[in-house]
Parts: C-alpha cells; structure tokens; sequence
C-alpha cells in the first residue's frame, strides 16, 4: 500500500463548480450559505459559457459539478457532455443519491468520470439525523443503480462529532458495494456548520486516533481512500493551496473563491462579470494568504478557530495544515 500527500502544483487545477444551491435535502451540516452565494439554478447557457472560461486550462483541470444537488436540473446531462467536449482532465457529480430526472439513462460511464455519493453514518440513524430522513437509503440505492449502468463510484463521509463513533463502521459498510475512491473530510465551520451551538469538530487526539486507522483498512479493500492533514507533523512545512496551486471555487452568483473557508464572507478573490473572470482589488482572501503565522493556516485561525489550542505560554500547540492538503492511500 502506497500512502502519500498529495502536493500542491501549479501544473494542475480544481474546479469545484456549483451550479446551483438548490437542494432537496436539508443537512445539518450543509456548507451551502444562501446569502452569500445565491439562490439560483443556472441555465444550461450560462453553465457552457463559464465552463468556457477555465476551457484553456480543461486538459489539466479536475472538474467537480456541486450544488445544492447537481441532478435537481433536468439539463445535468447536457453540463456533463459539454465538459467532455471542452476536455476536462476528470469529471464528477457530487450527489446525495437521488439521482433525478434518470440522470443515469442520459450520460455513460465514457461521459463521466465518477458520481461521488455522501454518506456521514454507517447506520440509517446517524446518517439521517445528519442528512434527512430516507438519504441512508438512496444513497446505498444510488451507488446500487450506478454501479450496473459500469459508472464508477465515489463516497465521501464528513466527520463530525456527530458521526464520528461510526467511521470504524465503514469498512465493513463498503466492502462489496464496488466503490473505487472514499473520501474523509473534516467538517468545516461553513453555512449551517457556522450557525451551530455545538462544538462539531473533532480534536487533534481523536481525528488522529481515528481516521489513518480507518483510511488503512478502507484501503486493504483495494479502495483509494483521501483525507485531509488538518494537523501538521513537527518540521512539516506549511503551503497555502491559494499561493502555490490552481483551484476555483465558482458559485451561482459569479462569486469565485480561491479557498473554501473564506466562502462565509465576501472575501473572494475573482468574479465572473459579463462572462468574464476578473480579478478583484485588494483587500481579498489572497492578500490574507501571505500572512504567516505560527497556527499555520491564517484563514483558519481567523474563521474556525475551534480545532486550536495553545500551551501555558500562549504557544499553538500544533499547526493546521491548509485544508486542501490531503493524504492519499492507494493500494
């Protein structure tokens, strides 16, 4: 088994594309902030012209397609063929299993590159108080459903302390269910998160003694298993994702961030005006990237502050690594 951190490059780039915030489902924990970045659906039109703007870099760019719940507009199919003619690197779906408007019968597995499916429990209790009631359900019966129609597949569990006693569950849940990739995140304090009176991340002694032990044995399956660093080892240098790589977080208003952590606030640093992606004047979130601070990630320090804690002398006890560093176990 291969494990490493992925690192960060400039010869390659992530676009995470909401095309919508609409969603059938109301999780507890949804990222998703209305006020920030919109309560519309795009059209199919304006969808095609805004992937167009990243089409110079499409060979080198992993595209993933969010909302809300990407399948919600009839049209999905027509996004997903027209970025395979545009050329993306890889294509995904991000969905809650409901795969609607028989999105299945409309593309082919040559269109896509994975349907990633979320599931925060490895019981239909815990995942349901989460995400609703029925979800533990569909999303079994979604990755069921794509696997016979050849598609590959995806699961992503966000940990909180609300899940986490379950995650040592997961290797026997997935076992069988032919998924290829499984994705550990970290809950961020975002949208419905950040509203929260409950404390929802986990400490550094827990994720630790936790999530490689469940990586290890998702990966023995044969499955690739990622997750974040969050806690930085000691000597391990610190990299801001928004200094030294190539990602784009694009919302339905034509906000663009270049961090995810920032998106609670109008920090982002690009806009798409008249189908056109403009850099904007300081002050930003890439001015905040600069900073260097002995708690490692400055966004982190400055917006979720909850996974840190400091010695006697006023001294973090460790770093938080930028959450888009992961670790990838490949067997």
């Amino acid at each position: 088994m291969q494990h490493k951190t992925v690192a960060f490059s400039k010869k390659s780039s992530n676009l995470f594309f909401h095309i919508l915030t609409k969603c059938n489902l109301s999780c507890s924990h949804c990222y998703i902030n209305r006020e920030q970045h919109g309560d519309m659906t795009l059209p199919f039109d304006t969808i095609r012209d805004w992937l167009g703007l990243f089409a110079p870099k499409a060979p080198k760019t992993i595209l993933v397609l969010l909302g809300g719940e990407p399948p919600l507009p009839p049209d999905l199919y027509l996004v997903v063929r027209e970025a395979r003619r545009l050329g993306f690197r890889s294509i995904t779906i991000d969905t809650n299993g409901y795969l609607f408007h028989n999105i299945l019968d409309k593309i082919t597995p040559d269109d896509l590159d994975f349907l990633s499916f979320s599931l925060d429990g490895a019981t239909p209790d815990t995942n349901d108080k989460i995400r609703g009631k029925g979800s533990y359900d569909a999303v079994l019966s979604g990755i069921h459903r794509a696997k016979s129609k050849g598609f590959s597949c995806a699961m992503i569990y966000t940990v909180s302390d609300k899940n986490i006693h379950e995650l040592a569950r997961m290797p026997a849940l997935v076992k069988g269910l032919g998924i290829d990739r499984f994705f550990i995140q970290v809950i961020g304090m975002r949208g419905e998160s950040s509203t929260s009176s409950d404390t929802l991340q986990v400490s550094k002694d827990i994720w630790l003694g936790t999530i490689p032990t469940v990586a290890e044995k998702i990966a023995a399956q044969g499955i690739v298993v990622a997750y974040p660093k969050v806690f930085l080892s000691d000597g391990e240098p610190f990299q801001c994702a928004g200094n030294v790589s190539d990602n784009y977080f694009v919302f339905p208003n034509g906000r663009v961030y270049k961090c995810p952590i920032c998106e609670d606030f109008p920090l982002h640093s690009h806009e798409i005006i008249n189908n056109r992606l403009m850099a904007l004047p300081p002050i930003n979130e890439t001015d905040l990237f600069k900073l260097t601070i002995p708690e490692g990630c400055v966004m982190n320090k400055m917006i979720q502050p909850g996974n840190l804690t400091y010695d006697t002398d006023g001294k973090p006890c460790h770093r938080i690594a930028c959450c888009l560093l992961k670790q990838e176990l490949t067997p």
